[in-house]
């Protein structure tokens, strides 16, 4: 068999097709879909990221939901400006029942506090330890928002004496008791 030209230039031809198809259609078709699986690979993730952040968002509503209940809950604790009075009836009603002399109260001036007001009361009590401890438990167990920030407990000096006998564990306490409200005028313009 004789190798000439002809043989030659089919054999460069059989050979040039191929690597002519390689760099001219196969290697840009392959750049084409590593691209394609690439954004495919980048699209999933922010599928899979968004999903998150949807079950999260619903997390939050329900949070939100959570959160607003129990603000409720806590508003319904307190009293608004004409409820005061009540109040203070009712603690010198505590005071009576435990035994004790009616306090001497005095009302200062309504402090704001964060979106409430707080009222704080000067109060006087003399009687028994024990029965100004039950006041105490009493006024905790109030279902409104009450604090006392500062209390001084002291031996009575009015009911100790060699008249009476029976002074041991009588005391004068002075405490403040803050009373947290709302105001008609804050809760009239939050509406």
């Amino acid at each position: 068999m004789k190798f000439g030209l002809r043989e030659l230039l089919l054999l460069l031809i059989l050979v040039a097709v191929p690597v002519s198809s390689y760099f001219l259609v196969f290697r840009p078709v392959n750049a084409e879909i590593d691209r394609a699986q690439k954004e495919i690979e980048h699209k999933q993730a922010m599928l899979n990221k968004l999903r998150e952040e949807t079950a999260r968002s619903a997390d939050l509503e329900k949070a939100n939901a959570d959160i607003a209940e129990s603000i409720k809950t806590i508003e319904a604790r307190l009293p608004t400006n004409k409820e005061l009075d009540a109040i203070v009836r009712q603690v010198s009603d505590l005071a009576v029942e435990a035994g004790l002399q009616p306090p001497t109260i005095k009302s200062l001036k309504p402090v704001k506090a964060a979106l409430y007001m707080e009222q704080p009361l000067e109060m006087n009590i003399v009687g028994n330890f024990h029965r100004f401890y039950d006041f105490l438990l009493k006024v905790e167990q109030l279902p409104r928002i009450t604090r006392i920030p500062d209390m001084s407990i002291k031996r009575s000096a009015v009911l100790t004496g060699p008249a009476n006998q029976n002074a041991d564990g009588d005391m004068e306490a002075s405490f403040t008791l803050s009373i947290y409200f709302q105001d008609d005028t804050m809760v009239k313009g939050a509406n």
